[in-house]
Parts: C-alpha cells; sequence; structure tokens
C-alpha cells in the first residue's frame, strides 16, 4: 500500500509515533553497525539475561497469561530454555566481518547489518518472541521496532523495558529496542512497509501482510502437528512425550501434537497409557459437544477455547471432567475439511486414528495435512530407520522429530540439532519463503568476495554423458 494511503488511516498521533521510532531507531542502529564481535556479544549476553533470569522471566510469563487468558503460567514459564538456547547458538556464530572462508572455492562471506527489523509479536508469546528477536537482531547488529498484539501489549512493552534498560547499562543506545504503543492494524501495516525486514510471527492474515507490504519478510505457516506412532515404539515413551507436547502452555503452540496415528497392533495399549498419562477419553456426545465449542459451522476456529485447560475446556463444551485430567482425547473417525478433528486444535484436545499398514499411516498423514498445516512439522515414534527414511521422503513438512516432543523439539532443544528459534519456516508448502528455523543467518546480509581458482570446467563429455555427439559440435 501507498505511505499516503496508509497515511490516511492512521491518526496523527500514530504517524508521529511511528516516525520518532524509525528515526530513533536508524539512528541507534548506526552506532552499533560499528562495534566489534566481543562487543557485540557482551550486549546480547546482557539483554539475555535481564529477562531469561528465573524470577523475571516467571514475573513476566504470569503477566502474559493473565493479560491474554490464554496459555498456563507454568508452561509458559518453561519456555525460558529457548532464550538460553538462542543465545547459545548465537555466541557460537559469527555476526561481524568474516563469517566463513572456503579456501578451495575462493570464497569469503563478510556479514552486513539488515538495519530496522519489524517484529510482528503473537499473543501467545509476548514475552519469548520479542528476546529471541533481539538476541537474534542485535547479533547481526541490527535494531528492532516490535509490533505487539492487543491482546498482550503490556506484557511485550515490559519485555522490551528490561532490554532497553540492560543495553542502557552496558552503554549501548536504548533505542535498538522499540515497542509501538498505539499500535492497531494499520500501524502495523504501515511499520511493515517503512521497515527493511519484516518478521511475522502471527495469523495467516498478518503473516500475508507481511508478505504484500513490499518489504522482505519471513513469515510462518499454520501448524497441524501429526505424530505417527509404529508398532516399534516405546509406549510409554510415545505417550509421556505426547502429554508433555500436548499440555504445554494449554496446547497453544501450533507445534503442539494435535493428531497421533496408531498401529493396530499397539493401538489399545497407547490408548490406555495415553490416559495414564492424564488424558480423559470423550465419548460421541462429549466429542460432539467439543466439536459444537471448537468451531463454528463453517470450520472456523472459535477463540474462547484456544489454550484451555482440559477441565475449563470440558466445562465451555458442556460436560464435566476431573481436575486431574491433562488433555481431552477424541477418536478421530474420517479426515478432511470437513472433519474438524483433523484440523489444528491450539488447546489442549487430541484426536487419535488407526493404521494398518505403515502405507496407510502415510496416506492418513498426507491427508491430514491437505487440510492444515502443510509445511509447519510432524513427527514419528519409531524405530525403524526405514519408516523413517519413508515419512521423510514424502512428508509435506519442513521438520520431522524423531522419538520428541514436538513443540518442546522441533525450535530447537539442548538434545537435538535444530536450531533454536521462536519463527518456524514453512517453506512454499505453508506460503513462506524459506523452510527453516528462523535463526542468525536469516537477520544479516551477507557479501561474499570471490577470488580466482584454478578453473574448474568439466569436459563437455562429462557433463553431457550419453547424450554428447561429437559430430553436432562441428
Amino acid at each position: 500500500m501507498h505511505k499516503l494511503q496508509q497515511d490516511k488511516q492512521l491518526t496523527l498521533e500514530q504517524r508521529q509515533e511511528l516516525d520518532t521510532a524509525l528515526f530513533k531507531a536508524r539512528e541507534a542502529q548506526k552506532i552499533i553497525e560499528h562495534y566489534g564481535q566481543r562487543e557485540i556479544d557482551h550486549l546480547i549476553q546482557a539483554i539475555a539475561w535481564s529477562v531469561a533470569n528465573k524470577q523475571t522471566f516467571e514475573k513476566l510469563s504470569l503477566m502474559g497469561v493473565e493479560e491474554s487468558r490464554l496459555g498456563d503460567p507454568v508452561g509458559r514459564v518453561n519456555k525460558r530454555f529457548k532464550i538460553k538456547g538462542i543465545l547459545r547458538d548465537a555466541l557460537r556464530q559469527k555476526s561481524v566481518g568474516i563469517i566463513e572462508e572456503i579456501p578451495e572455492k575462493g570464497i569469503v562471506k563478510y556479514a552486513k547489518p539488515i538495519g530496522i527489523i519489524g517484529s510482528i509479536v503473537p499473543t501467545t508469546n509476548p514475552e519469548l518472541t520479542p528476546s529471541g528477536t533481539a538476541i537474534y537482531g542485535i547479533k547481526a547488529r541490527n535494531a528492532i521496532i516490535y509490533s505487539p498484539h492487543p491482546r498482550s501489549r503490556k506484557t511485550t512493552f515490559e519485555t522490551v523495558r528490561y532490554m532497553r534498560e540492560a543495553l542502557e547499562r552496558e552503554g549501548a543506545p536504548a533505542d535498538l529496542l522499540q515497542c509501538l504503543q498505539n499500535v492497531n492494524i494499520p500501524m502495523t501495516k504501515a511499520l511493515m512497509a517503512e521497515v527493511d525486514l519484516v518478521l511475522a510471527t502471527g495469523g495467516p492474515d498478518m503473516v500475508k501482510s507481511a508478505y504484500s507490504s513490499g518489504t522482505p519478510a519471513y513469515g510462518v505457516g499454520s501448524g497441524n502437528s501429526t505424530m505417527i506412532i509404529d508398532e516399534t515404539a516405546d509406549i510409554q515413551e510415545a505417550a509421556m512425550n505426547t502429554r508433555m507436547s500436548k499440555t504445554s502452555d494449554f496446547g497453544s503452540g501450533c507445534s503442539a501434537d494435535g493428531n497421533l496415528i496408531i498401529e493396530e497392533s499397539i493401538y489399545e495399549k497407547m490408548l490406555d497409557q495415553l490416559q495414564l498419562e492424564g488424558g480423559y477419553l470423550a465419548s460421541e456426545e462429549e466429542k460432539a459437544l467439543l466439536k459444537k465449542a471448537m468451531w463454528d459451522e463453517e470450520g472456523h476456529r472459535l477463540p474462547d477455547t484456544v489454550a484451555q485447560a482440559a477441565p475449563d475446556l470440558a466445562k465451555k463444551a458442556g460436560f464435566t471432567i476431573s481436575d486431574d485430567r491433562k488433555f481431552i482425547i477424541v477418536i478421530g473417525d474420517e479426515i478432511g475439511k470437513e472433519h474438524f478433528f483433523s484440523s489444528e486444535k491450539l488447546t489442549t484436545l487430541l484426536a487419535v486414528y488407526r493404521y494398518t499398514g505403515f502405507d496407510q499411516a502415510l496416506e492418513m498423514m498426507r491427508a491430514i495435512y491437505e487440510v492444515k498445516g502443510k509445511g509447519h512439522s510432524c513427527g514419528i515414534y519409531s524405530f525403524d530407520d526405514a519408516h523413517i527414511h519413508q515419512l521423510a521422503m514424502i512428508a509435506p513438512v519442513s521438520r520431522i522429530m524423531v522419538r520428541q516432543p514436538q513443540s518442546k523439539a522441533n525450535a530447537g532443544a539442548f538434545n537435538n540439532g535444530m536450531p533454536m528459534t521462536s519463527s518456524l519456516g514453512c517453506g512454499s508448502w505453508g506460503g513462506n519463503i524459506i523452510s527453516e528455523n528462523v535463526n542468525l543467518k536469516h537477520y544479516m546480509n551477507t557479501t561474499w568476495v570471490s577470488r580466482p581458482i584454478q578453473e574448474d570446467r568439466p569436459s563437455d563429455e562429462e557433463l553431457f554423458g550419453k547424450f554428447f555427439d561429437p559430430e553436432l559440435e562441428k
């Protein structure tokens, strides 16, 4: 949208706030653009500690849950490990000067800042997303302007305030990190149009706006995490990890397990084990009540049942379960857009499906992703490498977790090699430009310096193989 058209949708106060934030960000970014690697690493340690120390993150997590009325304070606090992991990954990489050399190709790569990043903050992570973005953003010598979600803006303001104070204490400009105050959709769109890069962690409409802003953007896709559990699985491990993934922050994350596809011979045992882990198996009548409470007639997800504790979700649906139940299980029947339980849940509800023969499991997996979540994540509980390979060959997703709780693993964990992040690219499947975990390399520009090397020119015979005809070269 043209700036003149955008300005018509902003109040004078909003236009002045945005212009001031952009000016301050440019001036602050110019200062750290000349910092050395040691200075930059010192800064990201300072801002990470300012929000990731236990007392502060517990306060921010509780504030975020109370303000948004979404999620679980305990689960939210446990996300603190992501900040530590992002800091770990950032400290182990270079972001100033030469960052990579490939002598055999005569290539040397230099890191350059992008400038100003516009970060769109989701209501489900008002403290984690700003923290992770600040670590990677400042590591790459950028400034960041945050657009908080209206439902959790106070938590984002407070998170940014802690980090700004940390910057000031270390003698760096606080305006490297700013949070818009009078934010709404028109102001967020204006921000996206005027920064140098957009990080859009939010709903599909916001991601679409980011891509149409005219500014380079990284977006994320919808999730509908699906796990295949084959006959070789450790049932106790699979059930425990499912409970951990499904209940983390009351299932608010798009990585939370939504569907289990279970091999017939272990199906009943797995159902029993899920109930031992705190699952409640809903009856057909209760399933119908849940469907009515969670979706409208056209299949649009209703917000008042998102990220609810299992007893509260049941109550909203019109039935009662005991307070010790951690998640609700429904028996999946058919899969398709008209069968809403095969879509994304975003709460403490899990659908289970039975399969016979691994080919059927793969067919069911693909059908689920045609409903929603293509490009995001899936997983498998198996010790059969052939099954894992088959899944990896055909699954239309960017990441597959093997024997791991999806919502605690796919964005990076201390016991896997995935880059730590709070933003998950979903490739062209999910309408995104990258199919990676958004990490440090996505926050910087790179200059390639090329020197001459010994000529690397295969013969025509090598290049064209059996198709080469020397007579046609005469």
